[in-house]
């Protein structure tokens, strides 16, 4: 296992500037953000550090050529919306945008494309498989005849008041991650496993792990802190008693998580994804989380 982390803790900085950090503090993998830069819609726009609309032989040889010269490796390409969008516009303009991430790939040695089941915030989950086999067959066809894999990440997308009940994405626990493999039964599709969410699921990451290890195509490295003074207030339906940290600040046991992974076989890609609102202040700050959370990780991590 090896550390990187998620570009988009410097989402404001050029893909030279990112990897060049990386270098510098001896990070092996970057998570690369490939959101599209512009369109009609500007809530499906975001960070882009590879644009993947450029699909010409110059920018990909670009792009290579800069992870030759800063010795740095990509873990996956980025792309995290709502496949299954109520909207039927936008959920087309976010499928077509997610197999051009995912043939884009390919086009400079990257064999990953992390993102999200999606989710129909107010319908119940079982009312959504249907449409779920209809929207993943052909994204899944695009992958597996571009010698790419798509890891899910288990985020269940559930902190505003516009996501509730039921978040915007499905692959929020061992129950649906198995109904989503029964689905698909193929080695294309996996798991990017983020330990912090499991935390306030009241999931167990170990457990999880041991069921799942084959399914493990990357692991997100974020933390959770319970703020129990917020939950005794508003209880566990409520919003806001769980606050996102950078690895060591929270609720996860780090030493039986990345052992559990060492358990199951697991040597790929550990990012660190920095959501942690105390080092939002300034682009340093940024910087010092990804420093601090190495130095932290390095004592389970090579």
């Amino acid at each position: 296992m090896q550390l990187g982390f998620v570009s988009a803790v410097l989402g404001d900085r050029t893909i030279e500037e990112v990897l060049a950090f990386a270098a510098d503090e001896k990070y092996i993998w970057v998570e690369m953000m490939c959101w599209p830069k512009a369109g009609v819609d500007p809530s499906l726009t975001g960070i882009a550090h590879i644009d993947v609309t450029q699909n010409s032989d110059a920018y990909a040889h670009h792009i290579r050529d800069l992870l030759r010269i800063h010795n740095v490796k990509i873990s996956g390409l980025g792309y995290y919306p709502n496949p299954l969008e109520e909207n039927e516009e936008k959920r087309k303009q976010i499928v077509n945008h997610l197999k051009k991430v995912i043939q884009f790939a390919p086009t400079i040695g990257v064999k990953l494309v992390n993102t999200f089941i999606g989710r129909q915030s107010s319908r119940p989950a079982d009312d959504q498989w249907q449409l779920v086999q209809e929207v993943w067959t052909p994204i899944l066809e695009v992958a597996k005849s571009n010698g790419v894999k798509i890891a899910i990440e288990n985020c269940p997308m559930l902190f505003h008041p516009n996501q509730w009940p039921g978040g915007t994405n499905l692959a929020n626990c061992p129950a649906h991650w198995r109904k989503f493999f029964d689905l698909f039964p193929s080695d294309t599709i996996g798991l990017n496993l983020d330990p912090s969410h499991l935390i306030w699921l009241m999931i167990d990451p170990i457990r999880a792990i041991k069921e799942f290890g084959s399914k493990l195509f990357h692991v997100h490295a974020k933390d959770t802190r319970i703020d129990y003074d917020k939950l005794y207030e508003v209880g566990s339906q409520g919003m806001g008693w769980h606050v996102a940290k950078l690895p060591g600040l929270g609720d996860v046991n780090w030493g039986k998580f990345i052992g559990a992974l060492a358990e199951v076989g697991y040597r790929g890609p550990i990012c660190v994804e920095v959501e942690d609102k105390a080092y939002e202040g300034s682009l340093e700050d940024r910087k010092r989380a990804l420093r601090q959370s190495k130095r932290f990780l390095q004592s389970y991590v090579d």
